[in-house]
């Protein structure tokens, strides 16, 4: 009874918003969803293809707790192939996955197989030509969720761009996108570079690892211009319309599809004073603030080591919205970033002048742009029609660098 109380309440929350249907000359989807194939093959397991092209190597790999062939670790099952690994390099939330957002990492070593683990989160993004001494070969296998401001694809350009700086060879074991199925948000001005934006593309790309290392290369985006000496291991039998719920949550604050369906969206409010469910045990599935108007739930952000260290109003009780009854599949389908959120949430904020962190929005959003346009009071759609040319010019681009259908 409580649950379905909750729906109608964001029900209710949504019509009061008058939520528009993103338009479809926005929102490029692809086919109607389609369920995981059983004989989905991912690039790590295709041991066949890769492991003549390490043989005699020195291997470098950059990787985290999703990097698994199978039951195993790809580091593990490399080690007992015999392949010559020398360490390893750890992304954002570090090798194991238990560091919390935008935390530095050290130098250190991994307990299991005695491997360094060099971190290339922090000061030391791009692996130094010291990391990579001796280096033949590095693989990068690093399960991502298709959204621009998540680090990873910013790692993988930067180990692309020290790769082809030493003459390395890269090798990227693909790996499903669980938002490949549409293209949709703002673009970025190149002035706005950073970690959670390395290259001006929407928000949501619509590409694997692998097309999106295809396309850094194919653009000319690394330094000056130059070129990695790239292979991706494809997957087998996957396409950009297939569901695919991920085994191992990404990051400490995507622990299942829900959070990753609106991660797109609720991550905008990083940016604002609005807590998006860090230090609950609902990340990214609910939204609000002190005495936030319009609620259907209440929750209170506490502190949890590795997870939310540092989350907005902890201890404070918040009122907000609850998304985390909404289905998977109605999640899935709604293709597209919804503003409403963030503008309902801006609108009901007393203080407006304090409602943005404004360096910190604008490179999430990748520009001043729609910090503006929330403040000057545009609707979610007038707000989605500045971003159509870009996106028509973007999914053209894009087509060159598919893999898969």
């Amino acid at each position: 009874m409580a649950k379905t109380i909750k729906y109608l309440l964001v029900v209710l929350w949504f019509s009061a918003c008058s939520q528009p249907t993103p338009p479809p000359q926005t929102v490029m989807a692809e086919e109607p969803a389609e369920v995981v194939s059983a004989s989905l093959r991912l690039g790590a397991e295709r041991t066949e293809v890769y492991l003549p092209m390490l043989e005699g190597k020195t291997v470098g790999i950059v990787a985290n707790q999703t990097s698994f062939v199978g039951k195993t670790h790809l580091v593990d099952s490399l080690l007992k192939l015999g392949i010559n690994v020398k360490h390893v390099f750890g992304p954002e939330h570090g090798f194991r996955g238990n560091v919390s957002r935008g935390k530095k990492i050290g130098e250190s070593k991994d307990e299991k197989t005695g491997l360094k683990i060099v971190s290339l989160y922090g000061n030391n993004r791009k692996p130094a030509p010291e990391n990579l001494e001796g280096l033949d070969v590095i693989i990068f296998d690093i399960q991502d969720v298709g959204v621009r401001f998540f680090t990873y694809i910013s790692t993988m350009s930067y180990v692309m761009e020290a790769c082809a700086e030493q003459g390395i060879t890269m090798i990227v074991m693909d790996r499903p996108n669980p938002n490949g199925h549409y293209i949709d948000g703002p673009g970025m001005d190149k002035e706005f570079t950073s970690i959670i934006g390395q290259h001006q593309v929407p928000v949501v790309h619509g590409l694997t690892v692998g097309e999106y290392a295809k396309m850094v290369n194919g653009e000319g985006w690394l330094k000056d211009g130059i070129q990695c000496d790239l292979t991706v291991i494809e997957m087998e039998n996957y396409s950009h319309y297939m569901t695919y719920p991920l085994p191992i949550k990404p990051s400490p604050n995507l622990p299942n599809l829900e959070s990753i369906y609106l991660y797109p969206s609720l991550c905008f409010f990083e940016g604002t004073v609005v807590n998006e469910g860090r230090g609950t045990d609902k990340p990214f599935q609910q939204f609000g603030y002190p005495n936030m108007p319009n609620g259907n739930n209440t929750f209170t952000p506490k502190f949890i080591k590795g997870v939310a260290e540092t989350p907005s109003f902890q201890d404070k009780e918040c009122n907000g919205i609850d998304l985390s009854i909404l289905s998977d599949d109605s999640l899935r389908n709604m293709a597209g970033i919804n503003l409403d959120w963030l503008i309902q949430a801006y609108q009901g904020y007393p203080d407006k002048n304090k409602f943005f962190n404004k360096n910190f929005f604008d490179k999430l959003a990748g520009s001043t742009q729609l910090r503006e346009q929330i403040i000057a009071g545009k609707t979610a759609t007038e707000i989605r029609q500045t971003w159509e040319t870009n996106l028509l010019q973007f999914k053209m681009k894009r087509k060159k660098y598919l893999l898969y259908p």
